[in-house]
């Protein structure tokens, strides 16, 4: 049902899902997670952390009962895409909106930490073996210097340097990034720091030819908490910008989120596709994206995989400047 004026009763949600489904319900091919209630008339609702569903507030109230909600819209083609999302990958979309639910209310470290252990959780599963089972078999591609510096004296300028894959993020991205900002964190005090990318992109996500490449999810996870660029980014406070440009998708904004300044060129789109791949991101964005744009606007982008041009982008939050 797409309609946002006549087929919802407008009552609380335990009007249309009762206690039982709402706390327990199976997560089955005739279940799914997609929860639409309109919000005029609804009681103020306690969902709960691990409650299995997406709970989709429609309507533009904004009375208290709003931010229970996992996403809020007055948009059809937003519920239909919400509605396909859910019933493509339901384990996904749950996982994240319980991560959501949660991840503002632990520090940085923790809430990435969340991150991680639901990133690998999501590896395991079905969903992404589904979508992986449909990818062809790509070389895995490596860049001489995936990543450079530069030290003008003022600010050292660290670039994603793989141009001819549109700096697509790989381990050896990740890990040149973190050895060069752990670095830069010892010259935080007399140098600022200024994320960028070479070439026609910042960063079009992570690199599918490293997706999965890990068969050990413990490991994998392991690694990604230990070398986080994420985390090193916010540590580095208001010393911190990105300057971004082109495709910004996945970790092309998971990473800059973490800085206290965004700069996006008006040419600037951005995107997180992890949910169609049966993920969530994991990059940090489920930690950086929501201390931008808060949880409800960070899962419409995450469930329904929307591009968000700049001027949104920066009428949301998730960027601070535009420049020509």
């Amino acid at each position: 049902m797409h309609s946002t004026t006549n087929a919802l009763t407008g009552e609380a949600v335990r009007s249309n899902v009762s206690d039982a489904e709402w706390l327990e319900a199976p997560i089955t091919d005739d279940v799914s997670p997609f929860t639409p209630v309109v919000i005029a008339g609804a009681d103020v609702l306690e969902i709960p952390v691990g409650a299995p569903r997406l709970f989709v507030g429609v309507g533009t109230d904004d009375g208290a009962q709003v931010s229970a909600f996992d996403v809020v819209t007055s948009s059809d083609d937003e519920i239909a895409a919400l509605e396909s999302a859910c019933a493509a990958n339901p384990n996904a979309v749950i996982t994240l909106v319980q991560l959501l639910r949660v991840s503002d209310r632990l520090d940085v470290e923790g809430a990435l930490v969340a991150e991680s252990l639901a990133y690998s959780t999501l590896l395991g599963g079905a969903e992404f073996a589904r979508w992986r089972a449909t990818q062809p078999i790509r070389e895995r591609r490596r860049s001489e210097k995936p990543v450079t510096i530069t030290d003008d004296g003022e600010t050292l300028t660290i670039a994603l340097n793989r141009p001819e894959v549109h700096n697509a993020y790989d381990a050896a991205t990740r890990d040149a990034l973190t050895d060069l900002l752990r670095s830069a964190s010892l010259l935080a005090e007399v140098r600022r720091v200024e994320l960028r990318g070479n070439g026609p992109s910042f960063c079009s996500g992570g690199d599918l030819g490293d997706f999965g490449a890990n068969d050990d999810l413990t490991r994998a996870h392991l690694i990604r908490t230990a070398r986080a660029p994420g985390l090193l980014l916010h540590d580095l406070g208001p010393k911190a910008t990105a300057r971004v440009h082109g495709a910004c998708i996945g970790a092309g904004i998971e990473l800059p989120a973490f800085c206290a300044r965004v700069i996006a060129h008006r040419d600037a789109t951005f995107r997180l596709p992890e949910i169609r791949m049966g993920l969530i991101p994991g990059a940090g964005g489920t930690v950086s994206i929501p201390r931008r744009i808060g949880r409800q606007r960070t899962a419409l982008l995450a469930v329904t995989g929307r591009t968000l041009d700049a001027p949104t982008a920066q009428r949301w939050g998730l960027v601070d400047t535009l420049e020509p």
